[in-house]
This record gives C-alpha cells, structure tokens and sequence, in this order.
C-alpha cells in the first residue's frame, strides 16, 4: 500500500528488504571507513549511501531521507540483530536456503540470467553470490524474529483501530489504497506425443553410446546437440555442484549416484530430457556435464491444448460447471491446482496484486477486467515449466481510494497494528541502547538522532 504521508519509520521493512540487494555489494568492497560499531556489527559509510539509494529507489522518489536518519534506522536493524544473538534467536539452514533462493529468482527476473546478476553485483559466480546473501538473509531472519519477540503479545483493540484511523482523518493523512485484484487461472500444458519423448530419449541414449563406445567427444556432443542455452560457453560443463546446490531434486539425485567417468541413462525433468556426465568427485561435490534435449511441441499440439481451454472456458461462462471444480480437475499449475486456482504474489505471499506494480503483460490481459470477468485464452511459456494456455478469472478487484473505515478495516486495523509496533520496539530501543556497547565515528556525532545514541546524558 502507498501512503499518501511516508515517513522513514513506515517504510522500515523496505529497509529490511533493500538488504537483499545492496548490502552483499558492501560486503565484497570494505575499504570504505566505519560509520558506527553497535554491539559486534558495524555500519560502513558506503552503506549509507547504498541504502539510501535503495529506499529511494522503492519508493520512486516519494522517499528522501538524510545520511543521518539512514544511519539511525541502520542502527536499530543492527541493535536488534546484536540482541537477537543475546537472547539466543536461532534460525534454521532450511530457513536461510529459502530466502536466498527466492532472492535468487527475483534477480533472474530483474537480470534475465545468472551472469548477468552476477556481473551486477561484482561477484566471481553464483555460487560465490549465493554465499553472501546467506548472510545478509540469516541477519535479515535474526532482525524479523527479534521483532516478532518483542512484539509478540502487541494487540489493537477496535476502539484503538477508531482511534488511530480518526487521529488519521484529522490531521489530512489518510492512507490511499491503489486498485488491487485477486485471480485465479486455469493452466493446461502442451505436451509432446509419445513418438516425440521415445525419439528425445532414443538420440540421448545413442550419443552416450558413441561416447562410451567409440570415443565421441561429450563436450562435441553437447555443442552440436544440447538445448541447454549456455552450452556455447561451456560446452554442458556445469561445474561442481553440491547437494546444496540449487539445481532440481531429479538432476542431483543422477549426479550423486554416479561413479567417476559415468555417464547416466536418460531421464526426465521439467527442463526435458538429460543425460549426465560425471568427470570426478571432490569431497561433497561432483563435476558434472550435462545434455539437454527439450521434445519438441508441435502446431497441433498447442492448438488442440488451446482448443480444450476454450471450450472449458465456454462452460464457465454459460455457468455449466463451477470455477473451482473445473480447476481441481483441469489445471495443471501444482501450484494452484489445489486451491481453487488462486495465483499467489511472489512478492508478499499474498493473493492481492497492486495493479500499478503487477508484471506489463499480465496487466495488459486482465486490466479490463471486471470482478467475475474471464480473460481470453492466451499462451504463456516458462523455461523449465514448459508451454501452456492459461485462462485468468478476475476474482475480486478494487480501485484507487482513500481509506475508509469500513470498507478498509483490516487494513486500517494492520496499519494502526503496525505502529503499536513500532512503539513496543521504540521503547525497547531505548531501555536497550543504554546497555549495548555503540561507538560512533567522529562525523557521524555531529548528527542529532531521535534516540540516545550518542549516549549524552549518562
């Protein structure tokens, strides 16, 4: 949601995100001075800037803040991650892998690849990278669950939501909620025939057989043959990869059962067809080559998938069948086939889309949409996921407004949450500022900060 009246204090979960991709940059570049110490963690000078940057960025320029407020919200991200290692917080490897992977994936849509984001934040590979946003996601986890500590037993009442939304309403600040839709979709996928997938895995099978057999070259092999898109480069090499590595369950469960000079028999995963090459082993890692082959999808196959999709969409109109019915027993999305086709925001966890932030050419299909509304049978292809039609279904949808007590409550009653919050941690804040070792940098005393940083009147 956008507030009409942002200040540094809404804003500081964005914070809490923008350590996603700033914060690893200055990890690889500590030449800069040290802008302050809290407990054992410390801020950097280019941090500032950095963070700055990002806060700014996120909010399209509604956000201007000075060096000296950034480096007082910084510090109370560092605060709670050095008391959150005090009262013995703990977060789990599972939790860490999870966050760096969904990190991950918003950097391939913002880059297009791995070597691009890699390239864009200076480092040697995505392995290296993926190293550092662990760290940055485990103080990330620390900071969130030391948050939810303090603030665990914080409720609001409905006569302090009436109040917080009037004391809103007077002073002219009130919240606007842009336009957000709900939607659900019905996913068919195009598949290959029979004869197709028994040609991919008969060619797979007879180039390991001139490999093995006759001598052929598996790096030859994987340039002539391999559907891979980075074969150019490395000819199928992939490196060494670990059981960490983040790759699919069915490619490393092949690689890992390997001995050294070993190729696989061909199998299957969401890319296609493999086969794997394992060259040797090194502790808890396997070099490994790979070819891939995709079974091609032909005319008639995507026609008659878009076919079914339109009739199905036919008897949804006509009101035949049920939405939800025809989900469980059409779709094949796994991830909404099995709740009533309802798309999740990768971004927030949550069903509701800000339709000024969602992705152009899902806009551009579903913008005229009313509530209740399908949109036409389109095509969508996802690598890895393969070649599909979806049909959209315009859940729920709202537009731009200003907040309205009723019709808005919940989130009203999130905000007014969210600053009871903020004031539990405040308070928090305080009592634990005077406890916590903080050393400032001779310019950075010069700033005049909300809380006692400084610790000028002991």
């Amino acid at each position: 949601m956008q507030l009409k009246t942002m200040n540094l204090k809404s804003i500081s979960l964005t914070v809490i995100f923008g350590l996603l991709t700033v914060s690893m940059v200055a990890q690889k570049n500590k030449i800069d001075g040290v802008s302050v110490v809290v407990g054992k963690n410390i801020v950097l000078d280019s941090d500032i800037d950095k963070f700055k940057q990002e806060i700014e960025s996120r909010s399209e320029g509604k956000v201007t803040i000075s060096d000296c407020e950034m480096l007082e919200e910084l510090m109370q991200q560092k605060l709670l991650a050095h008391h959150a290692i005090i009262d013995s917080v703990t977060v789990s490897k599972s939790e860490v892998d999870s966050r760096v992977d969904r990190s991950i994936k918003f950097f391939l849509q913002e880059y297009g690849s791995e070597e691009k984001v890699v390239e864009a934040y200076g480092f040697n590979d995505i392995e290296d990278l993926k190293k550092e946003l662990g760290k940055v996601q485990k103080e990330n986890l620390l900071i969130e669950k030391e948050q939810q500590k303090i603030t665990e037993n914080v409720d609001v009442t409905p006569e302090e939501v009436r109040i917080y939304f009037n004391g809103l309403k007077d002073k002219k600040e009130l919240p606007e909620f842009p336009a957000e839709v709900e939607l659900s979709q019905i996913v068919l996928l195009a598949e290959a025939t029979k004869e197709e997938n028994k040609r991919v895995v008969d060619k797979l099978s007879m180039i390991k057989k001139e490999v093995e057999e006759e001598g052929a070259s598996f790096k030859l092999k994987a340039i002539i043959n391999s559907d891979d898109p980075s074969v150019a480069q490395n000819g199928g090499l992939l490196g060494a990869i670990t059981k960490d590595t983040n790759f699919i369950k069915e490619f490393k469960e092949v690689a890992f059962s390997l001995d050294e000079g070993q190729i696989s028999e061909p199998f299957k995963t969401a890319f296609g067809y493999h086969i794997v090459f394992l060259h040797k082993i090194k502790g808890n890692s396997r070099e490994v080559s790979h070819i891939l082959i995709e079974p091609e999808i032909t005319d008639a196959n995507l026609k008659e998938t878009k076919e079914r999709l339109e009739a199905l969409k036919k008897d949804l109109v006509a009101g035949k069948i049920p939405f939800e019915e025809t989900v469980k027993k059409h779709s094949e999305d796994k991830d909404t086939k099995n709740n009533g086709g309802i798309i999740v925001n990768p971004y927030t966890g949550e069903t509701a889309f800000d339709l000024t932030r969602m992705d152009p050419a899902l806009y551009g299909r579903i913008n005229e949409l009313k509530k209740g509304d399908y949109s036409d049978v389109f095509y969508d292809e996802v690598r890895g996921g393969g070649k599909m039609y979806k049909l959209i279904l315009m859940k729920n949808r709202t537009n731009t407004h200003t907040a309205d007590l009723v019709g808005d409550y919940v989130k009203v009653q999130q905000l007014a949450l969210a600053k009871k919050k903020e004031e539990t941690i405040a308070k928090w804040s305080k009592e634990k500022i005077e406890e916590t070792y903080i050393k400032l940098s001779d310019n950075r005393k010069k700033c005049t900060f909300k809380a006692n940083w400084k610790k000028e009147n002991q």
